[in-house]
C-alpha cells in the first residue's frame, strides 16, 4: 500500500493540464445551447401554445394539459435534432443530490416496426419508486407509487443524449418528498406576501420575483491520490491526517494565480455551464490550498437552484477529464477553511424594482428600510429554524471555523444601515413630514441615496446585509440549496403577511398610511433587535450574550432538527401552505436517519483504517525500532547502549501507547455503535451518534495524527496533507 502512495504522487506531479476545445463562437453565442428556453419555444411551437405556455413560466398560470402534447412534440422535435435518443425526468429527493432515469422515445407502431414518440403525458407526468427514495415513512416499502411533475417555469435541458425535464417529486398521497415542490410554494407565499405590502407604495406591481445568487466553494484533489485515501471515496472527507507544515497560514492562496491544471478545468467547466444556460461569471482561488470557488449571475430562485444542482453534478464529470475529484464536502481537511455555498438573496418587483436596495427618494427609503426589517423579524422569529435549515452531519464540521459563521443566526448591518434604524426607533410620529406627491420625508440627515454598503463586511456573520441583498453565509457546500431557501422564503412571507395585517388595522383605525407603517416599523426593530449583531461572532462573549438574548445556541444537530417541529414552524409552513405538519414530520424523520448513517459510515471507515492500515504499520515500524535497540546492546556496552538507544526506547513506548488507545477506542466505539443501533426511535438514535461516536471519532484520529509524525514516511500507507493539497 504504500508503494501505491507513492505511485499515485509521482504520477499525479507529472500530470499536464488536459486540452480544451474552445468553441469558436463567443460566449453570447452558444450560451444555453442545450436548453429550451424561451427562443427554442418560439421557434419550435404554435404561437397560441407559445403563448399559454409563457403566461405559465411568468405569471404561474394553471398549466393547461390540452398543450402538453404540443409542448412535447416541439421539444421532442428540437431534441433529436440535437441527437437525443433518450428523455428524464429530472428531480432532487431528500438525499441533497439529483435522481433520473432514462428512457428512450422508442414505441411500437403496431406494424412490427417502431417510432420515436415523446407525448404530452410523458412530459408532464412519470412514476418513479417512492418508497426507495428516503420519504420518512411517508410511503412503505411496499407502496411503490409516486409522481414526477413537470416544473415549466425551469426549461429542459440536454445532458449527453437525453433530455432533462426538471420535475417536481411527490408520494401517491400528495405529500412533497423533495426539495422543489416547497420551494416552489415558499416562493409563491413570498410573491403574495410581498406584493401586497409594494402596494403600499407602488399599486403597479404585480409580482415580486425571489432572487438567489450562490456561490459555490469546492476542493480538487488529484484522482489517484483520492483513490489511495478510502476515507475521501467513502465519506467524502479525511479522517486523519495530520496538518501539513504548510498550509495557509501565508495567506497565499486566495486570489491567487490558478494552477495551470485547475485552469483547464475551470475553462470546460464554464463552456458547458454556458451551454446549459448557467450564467457562471466568477472563478478564483479560495483560501485553503486547493480550494475553489465558482459563482454565477444572480437568477430567479427556483431557477438558481436547478443551477446549482446541476453544476455540482458537471464538476463532477468533468474533473475526471482533468484527472482530478471535485470535494464538496463541507470540511474535507481539519485545519484549513471549509468550503461553503454562500446564498445572496433579495427581493424584487416585476417593475424592475430591487426591494432590498435603497432609493433616490424618502418614498423609496421607506420601502427599502420596510422590507428590511421585515426579513429581520422573519429571522429573529425562526432563527432556530433557519439554523436546522443549513445543519447536517457534515456542515457540523464547518460552522464556526476559520471563514464560516457559528452556528448561533445572527445579522449584521453595517454602521450606516444600523444608525437609520436606531434612528427610526428613536423618533417619535411627529418627525415625519409629509408633502403631498413629493412622497414621505424622513427626519433623518442624508443625501438624496442612501449608500448602506459603505461600510465593512463581517464574515463571521451567517446572515449578513451586504448591499441589496441579504447574505445567508451559513448554507454548506454540499447542501441543496432549496433547504435554506424553503426556510427563509417562508417565514418572510408569513411576517410580511403579519406586517400587513398590522398596518391596515391601524388605517382602519384612522392612521395615515406613512405613520401606520412607521409605527409599525418602529415596533419591529425593537423586538427583533436580538438578532442584530454586528461585532465577532466567533468570540466566546457572542456565545454568552447571544443565549441571553435568548437565541438559539444549541450545537447539537440532531437536536437543532426539533426546530422544524416547534409549534412556531409547523404553525408558519401550514398556514402558509408550504408543508404539512405530517411533510415536517417525514423530513425529519429523513434528516435523523441521513445524519446516523452518515456518522456510522465515517465510524466504520476509521475503524476499519485503524486496524488495518494504521495499527500494523506503526506495529512494523516499532519492530524495526525494536530490531535496532536489540543490535546496538549486542554492539556496544551496556552504559553505550542504552545512551545511544534512549531516544529509539521513548518512540518504542510512544508507540505502543498510541496503539493500544486506537484499538480499546475503536472497540469502544464499535460498541457505542451496537448500542445506538438498537435505539428505534430516529431522533433518539441520531442522539446518541452524535453523543457517543462522533467524540470517538476525533479521539482516535488524535493518535493517529500523532503516529503519522513518527512512523517512518517510506511505510504510511495514506497520501499526506502536504500531497493532497499541494499537487495540483
Amino acid at each position: 500500500m504504500s508503494t501505491l502512495r507513492f505511485r499515485v504522487v509521482e504520477s499525479a506531479f507529472l500530470k499536464k493540464p488536459a486540452h480544451v476545445e474552445v468553441p469558436a463562437e463567443r460566449p453570447s453565442e452558444y450560451f444555453g445551447k442545450y436548453v429550451f428556453n424561451k427562443e427554442k419555444m418560439f421557434k419550435y411551437l404554435s404561437e397560441p401554445v407559445y403563448r399559454k405556455l409563457i403566461d405559465v413560466i411568468d405569471n404561474g398560470s394553471p398549466l393547461d394539459r390540452s398543450i402538453a402534447d404540443a409542448v412535447a412534440e416541439g421539444m421532442k422535435k428540437w431534441a433529436t435534432e440535437m441527437h437525443v435518443t433518450h428523455y428524464t425526468h429530472w428531480f432532487a429527493p431528500l438525499t441533497e443530490g439529483t435522481a433520473e432515469k432514462h428512457d428512450s422515445f422508442v414505441e411500437h407502431d403496431g406494424k412490427g416496426g417502431m417510432i420515436e414518440e415523446f407525448s404530452g403525458k410523458l412530459l408532464v407526468q412519470q412514476e418513479p419508486d417512492a418508497s426507495s427514495f428516503p420519504n420518512g415513512g411517508i410511503r412503505n416499502t411496499f407502496e411503490a407509487r409516486g409522481y414526477s411533475a413537470w416544473d415549466p417555469s425551469s426549461p429542459a435541458f440536454i445532458v449527453d443524449d437525453t433530455l432533462c425535464i426538471p420535475t417536481i417529486f411527490i408520494a401517491y398521497t400528495g405529500e412533497s418528498l423533495d426539495y422543489k415542490a416547497p420551494l416552489l410554494k415558499a416562493l409563491r407565499a413570498v410573491n403574495k406576501a410581498a406584493t401586497d405590502v409594494c402596494h403600499y407604495f407602488d399599486p403597479e406591481v404585480k409580482k415580486v420575483i425571489t432572487y438567489l445568487g450562490w456561490e459555490q466553494e469546492y476542493f480538487l484533489v488529484d484522482e489517484g491520490l483520492y483513490a489511495a485515501r478510502p476515507d475521501l471515496l467513502l465519506t467524502g472527507r479525511t479522517l486523519m491526517g495530520h496538518d501539513s507544515a504548510k498550509n495557509q497560514q501565508l495567506e497565499d492562496h486566495y486570489f491567487g494565480a490558478i494552477p495551470t491544471r485547475v485552469a483547464a478545468f475551470m475553462k470546460e467547466l464554464e463552456i458547458e455551464a454556458l451551454k446549459l444556460g448557467i450564467p457562471v461569471k466568477t472563478r478564483h482561488n479560495e483560501v485553503a490550498p486547493n480550494q475553489f470557488e465558482l459563482a454565477p449571475i444572480y437568477e430567479e430562485c427556483n431557477l438558481a437552484n436547478d443551477h446549482n444542482m446541476l453544476i455540482m453534478s458537471l464538476m463532477r464529470k468533468i474533473a475526471r477529464n482533468h484527472g482530478f475529484r471535485v470535494l464538496l464536502h463541507e470540511k474535507p481537511f481539519k485545519g484549513v477553511n471549509g468550503s461553503g455555498k454562500h446564498n445572496n438573496w433579495s427581493l424584487g418587483t416585476d417593475t424592475g424594482v430591487l426591494l432590498m436596495a435603497p432609493g433616490k427618494t424618502p418614498a423609496d427609503n421607506l420601502r427599502f428600510v420596510t422590507f428590511v426589517v421585515n426579513t429581520l423579524m422573519a429571522v429573529y422569529r425562526h432563527n432556530g429554524l433557519l439554523k436546522a435549515s443549513i445543519s447536517s452531519a457534515t456542515n457540523a464540521h464547518r460552522l464556526g471555523a476559520n471563514e464560516a459563521p457559528p452556528a448561533i443566526i445572527s445579522s449584521f448591518l453595517g454602521k450606516q444601515l444600523s444608525d437609520l434604524l436606531t434612528h427610526i426607533e428613536e423618533s417619535d410620529q411627529d418627525a415625519l413630514i409629509l408633502s403631498g406627491k413629493q412622497g414621505m420625508k424622513l427626519d433623518i440627515p442624508q443625501i438624496p441615496e442612501l449608500l448602506i454598503d459603505n461600510t465593512d463586511r463581517n464574515r463571521t456573520s451567517p446572515f449578513a446585509f451586504t448591499g441589496n441583498r441579504f447574505e445567508f453565509r451559513a448554507v454548506g457546500s454540499e447542501a441543496n440549496c432549496g433547504s435554506a431557501m424553503i426556510a427563509l422564503n417562508t417565514a418572510v412571507a408569513e411576517q410580511l403577511t403579519e406586517f400587513k395585517q398590522e398596518v391596515d388595522s391601524r388605517i382602519a383605525s384612522g392612521e395615515k398610511q406613512t405613520s401606520a407603517i412607521l409605527s409599525v416599523i418602529r415596533k419591529y426593530i425593537k423586538i427583533c433587535k436580538p438578532i442584530h449583531f454586528d461585532g465577532n461572532g466567533y468570540s466566546d462573549e457572542w456565545k454568552a450574550e447571544a443565549a441571553r438574548r435568548g437565541l438559539d445556541c444549541e450545537t447539537s444537530v440532531p437536536v437543532i432538527f426539533d426546530n422544524y417541529l416547534s409549534e412556531s414552524s409547523v404553525e408558519m409552513f401550514e398556514k402558509t401552505g408550504v408543508m404539512t405538519r405530517k411533510e415536517l414530520e417525514a423530513r425529519n424523520e429523513v434528516k435523523w436517519e441521513t445524519y446516523t448513517k452518515k456518522i456510522q459510515i465515517e465510524a466504520r471507515v476509521l475503524g476499519d483504517l485503524a486496524m488495518n492500515h494504521i495499527v500494523p504499520v506503526a506495529t512494523k515500524y516499532q519492530s524495526e525500532l525494536i530490531d535496532n535497540v536489540f543490535k546496538m546492546r549486542q554492539l556496544f556496552a551496556a552504559d553505550k547502549a542504552e545512551e545511544l538507544c534512549g531516544k529509539n526506547l521513548e518512540l518504542i513506548e510512544e508507540i505502543s501507547k498510541h496503539t493500544a488507545f486506537i484499538k480499546e477506542h475503536v472497540d469502544s466505539m464499535i460498541e457505542a455503535r451496537k448500542v445506538a443501533n438498537k435505539i428505534t426511535s430516529e431522533r433518539e438514535k441520531a442522539i446518541a451518534y452524535h453523543d457517543t461516536v462522533v467524540p470517538a471519532l476525533d479521539e482516535i484520529r488524535y493518535h493517529i495524527d500523532k503516529l503519522e509524525l513518527i512512523v517512518d514516511d517510506q511505510m504510511w500507507t495514506l497520501p499526506k496533507y502536504r500531497e493532497l493539497l499541494f499537487i495540483r
